[in-house]
């Protein structure tokens, strides 16, 4: 009955709806992309290079005459599939850590929190560019990175949920009949965490969106002929006086679908969390 409740003021919430349809459009747009583009994203025409957007050309072409709606359709593979996938990598890492921090208690959980601790120290995204030097520039890279960076917020969530649930009665008399930790922990407290790792999740994802197209904006994300919508705005920003299409539509896709996953993700704390509203 709750669910229901819930699932009817998530579907209430207009601006939450309209986001998820347009992030369900760009998800397909990515994987059909062979068949909603005329031209190829890396097929070059000078003659036709820094057109505006025409008939031919929807979105007008870049320097090199590539067409730049095939390039942002194909950009948001990349973009997308950083965004979730990093977004997964870190809420797996986060949620074993915080969760075996926090049921653990005592100095266990003291020495690892001090190690979430270390991390907030140093800037996230400066950290990430210290590792894609290391690691070494591309998608499985940028990854890496980001994961790395992105799960110590996860873990705190966590932990603190992990802090409330274990202190619950059911939890407390599963304990008392001789329930090993470890079944107590996955099978009775992990169960419980599932909504707000989903809402953390949305945020998550544009998060490392950004991340991504940072990246990618000063160099370290994808190399051509790919590309990112970072890699589109690192290149439209130079000619953006003179050909502002180049910086416009990558832009205005990049925050509207930034945009989508925060009323997504608000749309899913009201359905999943009522007590937070």
């Amino acid at each position: 009955m709750l669910k229901n409740k819930g699932l009817r003021r998530f579907l209430k919430n207009r601006p939450a709806v309209v986001s998820g349809a347009f992030l369900v459009f760009v998800a397909l747009c990515a994987v059909f992309a062979p068949l909603i583009t005329r031209h190829s994203f890396e097929e070059q025409n000078i003659a036709q290079h820094l057109m505006g957007p025409s008939w031919n050309y929807i979105m007008g072409t870049d320097s090199l005459g590539r067409d730049l709606f095939s390039r942002i359709v194909y950009g948001a593979r990349a973009s997308m599939s950083v965004g979730i996938i990093t977004a997964l990598v870190s809420v797996f890492f986060g949620m074993i850590y915080g969760a075996v921090s926090g049921y653990a208690g005592g100095w266990t959980d003291e020495v690892m929190m001090r190690i979430v601790d270390m991390f907030y120290i140093f800037p996230s995204l400066l950290f990430a560019i210290l590792l894609m030097v290391m690691i070494g520039q591309g998608l499985l890279g940028i990854v890496l990175a980001l994961a790395f960076v992105g799960w110590v917020n996860l873990a705190r969530l966590v932990r603190g949920q992990v802090l409330q649930v274990k202190e619950m009665l059911h939890i407390e008399a599963a304990r008392a009949v001789g329930v090993s930790s470890t079944r107590i922990l996955w099978r009775h407290i992990m169960p419980l965490l599932w909504g707000p790792v989903i809402v953390a999740l949305t945020f998550q994802i544009p998060t490392n969106i950004m991340g991504e197209s940072f990246l990618s904006f000063i160099g370290l994300g994808l190399q051509p002929p790919n590309s990112s919508w970072g890699t589109l705005a690192n290149e439209g920003w130079r000619g953006m006086r003179s050909y502002p299409h180049l910086i416009f539509f990558p832009g205005i896709v990049l925050f509207l679908t930034m945009l989508s996953f925060q009323f997504v993700g608000d749309g899913l704390r009201d359905w999943l969390d009522p007590k937070s509203r």
